[in-house]
């Protein structure tokens, strides 16, 4: 082989002897070595073993595999063709030198070649498509499927180091995808956006195209293959079953199971979460997902829980959203009817008329309010003293209002009278005791102090609750009953009940307090009249009169406030495409202390508005944009023209509807391109977007300009409402880039259209269908620096093979008949190269 050739060979020394190798020497003397080689590269030069007498010739044995070997006579390690280390990354070679005869004069020596990978092989998926399943609800970023790509490059180098990712997602018609992929393990998980929106009922198939990349996908001319995952959404096994109704105080042996729960995922752990922060939660879960109620429950101590059921994974990480579960405790009649008050005393007038109403006797039933259980009834079990009569009063059996019988009450006769009133609900009786107290006539009015408090001067900023006078009025009645007691109120002079007056019950002294807030300009001042009456009705021939009135005046003084809004806030409505000068709102405020005011706009920083200063009127001052903002928050601000320090301040929010303003685009990582030669089936994937808003999904129409090239050349197909193919017509393509012209319409109102040019390539691709860009050469003449280059690059080349060939020759000095063959034979191949 090196006899054949000759020239190839010297040329191959030169290129060898003059590559930048850093410490490693091409040639030396006869000893072990170690050499990487890059796999690949055909024929190559790898070092030369210089002899020493005796030693004429080398022998190269081990593993050569028919592509390493040694030139006999000047120890030249060659390689004759590629090495590959998918095939073997090493080489255990021994070299040995000889003498004339064939003896071994050194050696052997190992020699051992190692190796290098280079990229050369892509990535392969196990599978050319998988299928999955995932539940509605699944969380965010838990994998329930898995891809796996190998790649037959060394996997110590980033060769072989893989990176996933999801090229394509079938439908999608959201903004964001509903599935992710883990780049370094493929697996698949819901997106943010899939476990909120994932739903079989609108969309139960999806269709995924995951592509996997060597080189950590970190430079362009990385090896990609593809997979199709087809994807079924299932319902959510995660639901809270619907309201659980346990009877109280059951007497089953308990925990009783009450519903099941299922998680979405295996192994999670089951949980019970509640807010109420109880003392104790009578309910327990179990790993299968099994609520039980732990403990017989009381309606009466509460009649409803509320509680979650989560699940966790083994991290202590939320696995699902928590389920509301909702117990209701049913009623059973077991509560006796409570007596309101341990004793009901009831105060009667002597001269108060038969069949009159004295009082109610109140009881409870812990039961269920509104159902039998709690439904109660009264009667008059008896009557302490008798007299007149044994039956001087009745009861209403369903209310327990307590009326007077036929006759007035005489207080001589009896001043109190005790009863025992029977209460029952369908199983238990309760009795209530009552004590009615004869009290004397009312016939004393009540008489203030003063008849003329004068007056008093506030401010209208005074605090809700302050007390501005103290009164007193006094009654001649029997003490501590209905007919003494006196209530005080305002009876004139405060129509909107800006005062309050409160009783001191022990020493019936009154309190006169700021009800509301005071307003100079709505009332600057108060003339209050005030009475004082009994909770008990005179006697007929008893009147209130002047001495139950008593006068007071309130002057209230002006405190300088800020501008008010007539609203508190205002929420405004309007298309995005309203002319500029389009009167949009008018805010509205005043001043209390009736000055003039201002208005002006803080807040909007896009420059969209502005205000009459002196009507409030808001105006568009430039085009609105709802694809920029859709809600516009501003403030108004008023401020008093002659003390700008007084202003108030109210947010105005402007909403604004989208108009399909937008026309539709193409959304593409890179420009299509097709395989040369081109044939027909062939698809490239057009997806479009549009930014307006869309109450259902956005669907584009897709179809090819008028030009005829275009539409002899090429075709286009709808996939869904936001995808299409184009393919072409033909294989008839030469090797260029295609102008093909796309247009996209919208179905908005007014629908809209864009016209795309679409750079379409044809191109050489290589065996992972990725396009090679030629580089374009330049048919002229080199410049004169380019000429003096070359020229000074054929000099050192000539200069190189010289000295290698001097090398040699001086190496051969003691064989002087061969040296002399060898020389003339090196000239010979010198004056030719020359």
């Amino acid at each position: 082989m090196f006899k054949l050739c000759g020239l190839q060979f010297l040329l191959l020394v030169h290129w060898a002897m003059c590559q930048n190798f850093g410490d490693l020497h091409v040639s030396g003397p006869l000893k072990d070595m170690n050499f990487s080689i890059l796999e690949g590269g055909g024929m190559r030069f790898v070092y030369q073993f210089t002899s020493e007498p005796p030693a004429v010739s080398f022998r190269l044995s081990g593993e050569k595999d028919g592509i390493i070997d040694i030139v006999p006579k000047t120890g030249i390690l060659y390689l004759n063709g590629s090495l590959d280390w998918e095939t073997k990354t090493m080489h255990r070679l021994q070299v040995e030198s000889l003498d004339e005869n064939g003896n071994v004069v050194k050696g052997p020596y190992a020699v051992t070649i190692y190796v290098e990978d280079v990229n050369d092989n892509p990535p392969e998926f196990d599978q050319t498509t998988y299928t999955g399943v995932v539940r509605q609800n699944s969380r965010q970023g838990k994998p329930f499927m898995k891809v796996h790509a190998t790649d037959r490059d060394d996997p110590t180098t980033p060769h072989a180091q893989l990176t996933y990712s999801i090229l394509h997602h079938f439908p999608n018609p959201y903004s964001e995808m509903l599935f992710q992929i883990d780049s370094a393990t493929g697996e698949i998980s819901p997106s943010k956006t899939g476990s909120y929106y994932l739903d079989p009922q609108k969309q139960d198939t999806f269709t995924l195209v995951v592509t996997v990349k060597d080189m950590a996908g970190m430079t362009t001319n990385a090896f990609t293959s593809s997979a199709d995952v087809i994807i079924t959404v299932k319902e959510s096994l995660w639901k809270a079953p619907p309201t659980i109704r346990i009877q109280e105080n059951s007497t089953q042996v308990h925990p009783v199971n009450i519903t099941k729960v299922q998680s979405n995922e295996q192994g999670v752990i089951y949980g019970l979460y509640e807010k109420e922060k109880l003392p104790r939660l009578p309910f327990s879960i179990d790993q299968d997902g099994i609520i039980y109620v732990t403990e017989p429950l009381d309606r009466e101590e509460k009649d409803t829980y509320s509680f979650f059921a989560i699940t966790k994974d083994n991290n202590g990480e939320l696995v699902d959203k928590p389920l509301q579960i909702q117990v209701v405790v049913e009623d059973i009649n077991d509560n006796p009817p409570v007596c309101q008050e341990d004793l009901t005393v009831i105060e009667v007038q002597e001269n108060e008329g038969g069949g009159s109403s004295i009082g109610t006797v109140i009881a409870t039933d812990m039961d269920e309010k509104d159902t039998l259980n709690s439904r109660l009834r009264f009667k008059i079990e008896s009557q302490v003293p008798d007299r007149p009569a044994s039956n001087m009063f009745f009861i209403q059996q369903d209310t327990g209002v307590l009326n007077l019988a036929g006759t007035s009450l005489n207080k001589q006769a009896a001043s109190n009278y005790s009863l025992k009133v029977l209460v029952t609900d369908p199983a238990f009786q309760t009795i209530c005791d009552v004590q009615v107290h004869v009290i004397d006539i009312n016939d004393q009015i009540p008489i203030f102090e003063k008849s003329d408090y004068d007056n008093v001067t506030v401010a209208e900023n005074i605090a809700v609750g302050t007390v501005l006078l103290e009164i007193q009025a006094t009654d001649g009645d029997e003490p501590d009953t209905g007919s003494s007691h006196i209530i005080y109120q305002v009876k004139e002079g405060d129509p909107d009940n800006v005062f309050i007056i409160e009783t001191d019950p022990e020493t019936n002294r009154g309190f006169l307090k700021i009800n509301k807030a005071l307003d100079f300009e709505t009332a600057p001042v108060y003339n209050l009249v005030i009475n004082a009456t009994n909770p008990e009705p005179l006697v007929s021939s008893v009147q209130y009169n002047a001495s139950s009135l008593t006068l007071f005046k309130v002057f209230i003084t002006d405190v300088d406030e800020p501008p008010a809004f007539y609203e508190v806030a205002y929420n405004v409505e309007v298309s995005e495409d309203v002319p500029v000068n389009t009167l949009i709102v008018t805010v509205e405020a005043y001043d209390p202390e009736g000055d003039s005011v201002r208005y002006s706009l803080e807040g909007d920083v896009r420059k969209w508005l502005k205000i009459d200063s002196a009507t409030g009127e808001i105006y568009t001052a430039s085009p609105l944009d709802r694809e920029q903002e859709e809600v516009y928050t501003v403030e108004v601000v008023a401020s008093e023209l002659n003390n700008a320090a007084q202003k108030s301040k109210i947010a105005v929010l402007l909403r604004l509807h989208d108009v399909n303003d937008n026309p539709p685009r193409l959304v593409m990582d890179s420009p299509p391109f097709f395989c040369y030669p081109v044939s027909r089936g062939e698809k490239a994937f057009l997806q479009a977007t549009d930014d307006d808003q869309y109450w259902a999904y956005p669907m584009f129409t897709f179809s090819l300009g008028d030009d005829v090239n275009t539409r002899n050349n090429w075709e286009i197909s709808k996939i869904n409402a936001t995808y299409a193919y184009l393919s072409p017509k033909h294989g008839n393509f030469e090797e260029k880039t295609y102008n093909v012209s796309v247009i996209i319409k919208d179905n908005g109102k007014p629908p809209l259209e864009r016209t795309v040019n679409l750079e379409v390539s044809v191109c050489r691709c290589s065996s992972d269908n990725s396009c090679f860009i030629a580089l374009e050469r330049e048919d002229s003449w080199p410049t004169a620096g380019q000429a003096i280059g070359i020229l000074i690059g054929v000099l050192l080349i000539i200069g190189c093979i010289v000295g290698g060939v001097f090398i040699h020759m001086k190496c051969k000095q003691k064989d002087e008949k061969k040296s002399e063959q060898k020389d003339a034979k090196d000239r010979s191949e010198l004056n030719r190269l020359a």
